[in-house]
């Protein structure tokens, strides 16, 4: 993929690539039971959900700016496509969805950030393209984010609104945008930062006492967080004595990505001083409640969040300095296991569906297998893991599973033959 997020014109270049590749792109979106498990997908995986955007793609310009600047763009424009689905059955149908798409993030940041408004003529009065007007937008808002500062968390928490943008901006493709609507979403966002102090303040209480380096998180967060002089006060006060979960403002709409968000982000905040302890599950599963979820949510995440520092391990200096690999591959591996052993008859039923596989891991536990042997069994063990239902919404860290990791993965029956 050729763009270059430098250049003016980047934005029409990303669409032609999103044209080439949009009916792959329908099928594997078809599959989920839900638009919402869709775009979870598509966003946890790249870190935009958690602040650390890691787009991974051919850009000759790797600069964070542009590469944050891409990514947003796709995850608005992959979200609009998700949502209306239905109604693409052929390229045109697929092209008349990306520019009212366009259209849109111009309308949005323009009456939800009217900070970022960008004029629709130019300095001589001639009017501007929908397309440009968007990619003017994408760049005055991830600028606005200041992506480029170095340290882990200080992008986490300064970037982490982003992800609002493209929540809300998915609500916004379904309504009128009327200035009634406008105030709505303008007062909605509002609340919803509020919430994330709110969130880090109880999780950064959950074991009692607050490390210096959540001091320093929650501290660097509020500068850059833009609350009214009110709500910083009330910020203070709740992350000095802390705050309860009936104090937390959720959205009523009973959003489930929005709600994986929070869950995760709360995940994250105790991960802060790199040990999850006992005061911090039980906050956990409190939450967890709080949201409607389950146990099993709360373990889907856990392994979403772990999953998601596996596999980006070398790009994460910040938990490099203070954390095993091996202890947190420890952990993961363990809540793997629970979630394979679970699903034994499913697993074991696709790997009956393939002989070819089930030949090469039998012949694994007698002979040395080549290379080649040993690369197509680990692609296909990934395979066959993708087919748990967990696996195929929150993904594995595929870079960090080795095959010795993968065999012993499968379920207790299966790997003794």
């Amino acid at each position: 993929m050729q763009v270059n997020p430098s250049n003016s014109g980047w934005l029409a270049d990303y669409l032609e690539y999103r044209k080439a590749i949009y009916q792959s792109f329908l099928e594997d979106t078809a599959k989920d039971s839900h638009p919402e498990h869709s775009m979870y997908r598509i966003l946890q995986p790249s870190g935009i959900m958690y602040g650390h955007p890691l787009h991974k793609t051919n850009v000759p310009d790797t600069t964070p700016l542009n590469k944050l600047k891409l990514l947003m763009a796709e995850s608005l424009i992959s979200g609009s496509l998700i949502y209306h689905h239905q109604e693409i059955n052929s390229e045109d149908d697929f092209s008349d969805v990306i520019m009212r798409t366009v259209t849109k993030i111009g309308e949005f940041y323009n009456k939800i950030y009217p900070e970022l408004s960008v004029s629709n003529r130019t300095f001589l009065g001639k009017r501007k393209s929908p397309l440009e007007i968007a990619e003017k937008i994408l760049e005055k808002r991830v600028r606005k984010s200041g992506s480029e500062k170095q340290n882990y968390w200080i992008q986490f928490f300064d970037n982490i609104i982003l992800f609002l943008d493209i929540y809300f901006f998915g609500q916004w493709m379904h309504t009128s945008s009327e200035t009634m609507i406008a105030e709505f979403f303008k007062q909605e966002k509002e609340e919803l930062r509020f919430s994330i102090i709110k969130v880090m303040s109880a999780a950064a209480h959950a074991n009692k006492t607050i490390e210096e380096e959540e001091q320093a998180l929650f501290d660097f967060f509020l500068k850059s967080s833009h609350l009214s002089a009110r709500q910083k006060e009330e910020a203070k006060r709740d992350f000095a004595n802390g705050v309860g979960l009936t104090d937390i403002y959720l959205p009523n709409q009973n959003s489930w990505l929005l709600k994986k968000f929070f869950l995760e982000l709360a995940i994250l905040t105790v991960w802060v001083d790199r040990k999850l302890e006992e005061s911090e599950m039980v906050f956990l599963k409190a939450f967890t409640k709080k949201l409607g979820f389950f146990e099993d949510d709360l373990e889907n995440s856990l392994l979403a969040v772990e999953g998601f520092i596996l596999e980006n391990w070398e790009q994460l200096n910040h938990l490099r300095k203070g954390h095993d690999l091996h202890d947190i591959g420890e952990e993961y591996l363990k809540r793997v296991k629970t979630t394979t052993d679970k699903n034994a008859f499913r697993i074991n039923d696709e790997l009956q569906k393939n002989s070819a596989l089930k030949k090469l891991l039998l012949k694994s536990k007698t002979e040395k297998l080549s290379k080649a042997e040993e690369q197509e069994l680990h692609e296909g063990l990934l395979q066959v893991l993708k087919a748990v239902p967990t696996f195929v919404i929150i993904g594995l860290p595929v870079s960090y599973l080795t095959l010795p990791m993968l065999l012993k993965l499968l379920p207790t029956n299966e790997r003794n033959g």
